[in-house]
């Protein structure tokens, strides 16, 4: 094992600040004393989140001795009765910068990072047999894959069979009420400075679209590349557009939407009856 301590990320819908972080890091620690645990917390159910977390932590520059141990499980992989709480099993990813990631392969969990992994395998153990098996159940697993034990490997995952990112979605709402997306820039064909009309759900804004975010003078609603992204399994770098509203929380601008909501942009201006271009106006 490296001589860098063990930084472990934990990536779990249990909710902000809920003691079930504080008991799945405590039987972690029994096992893998000198590890260093940080806990990001994701919306109940949300394998989009956690999925374009665990790309986000992991595709990024970091301590070289990184393992990222995610628990999303909505159990919908099955809509019968379960036995013995059993859920979606648990799986393995190995990253190009040898970022470890132990998880759940529920939903989106993998889709961010799948066309990345060098491998990508079930993991053969119980997927029942507790409530709580991200205490009871995971840490085991966990650690012996830390130490470099792969004993626990099961069959490989093929990427095809995963499911894509779903396209121009909320992924994520930050603290100041900026919505990540999953709209890549690259994608994006306004022009810079000109007018876009934004809507989620029935909620309707105009908006600037910014090729850098502080360029939208105060009080405006912009769509923008965003802090989030990671180079591309070709070496080109992946970033995400978000939208922000300057002096404001975009989430309430556009109705306190949720993460995985449809986004969808176009183009502020339309035809007008002169043959010439005419200014949405803002709803």
């Amino acid at each position: 094992m490296d001589s860098q301590p063990l930084l472990i990320s934990i990536i779990a819908d249990y909710g902000t600040a809920d003691p079930s972080f504080a008991e799945v890091s405590q039987r972690l620690l029994m096992m893998l004393p000198h590890a260093r645990i940080q806990c990001l917390s994701v919306p109940a159910f949300s394998t989009l989140a956690t999925g374009f977390w665990v790309a986000q932590l992991g595709l990024n520059p970091g301590p070289q001795n990184h393992l990222i141990y995610h628990n999303c499980a909505p159990r919908k992989d099955d809509p019968e009765a379960r036995q013995d709480n059993e859920g979606e099993g648990l799986s393995y990813a190995k990253l190009p910068n040898g970022v470890t990631i132990v998880g759940v392969n529920a939903g989106y969990t993998l889709s961010f990072i799948k066309d990345h992994a060098t491998a990508l395998h079930t993991l053969n153990i119980a997927r029942g047999g507790s409530q709580f098996r991200s205490r009871d159940l995971f840490p085991e697993a966990v650690a012996a894959i830390a130490q470099d034990n792969l004993d626990l490997l099961g069959h490989a995952l093929n990427p095809a069979d995963l499911p894509d990112v779903p396209e121009e979605r909320v992924v994520w709402i930050d603290g100041y009420g900026n919505l990540k997306t999953t709209i890549p820039v690259h994608a994006v064909e306004f022009e810079p400075e000109s007018k876009v009309v934004a809507k989620i759900g029935d909620r309707v804004s105009g908006a600037v679209y910014s090729d850098g975010s502080f360029k939208v003078p105060e009080g405006n609603l912009a769509f923008s590349p965003g802090s989030s992204g990671w180079p591309s399994p070709d070496g080109t770098p992946i970033r995400w557009m978000e939208l922000f509203f300057r002096g404001g929380s975009a989430w309430e601008r556009l109705g306190n939407p949720e993460i995985g909501d449809k986004l969808i942009l176009k183009s502020g201006k339309k035809e007008s009856s002169s043959g010439g271009t005419e200014e949405k106006s803002d709803p």
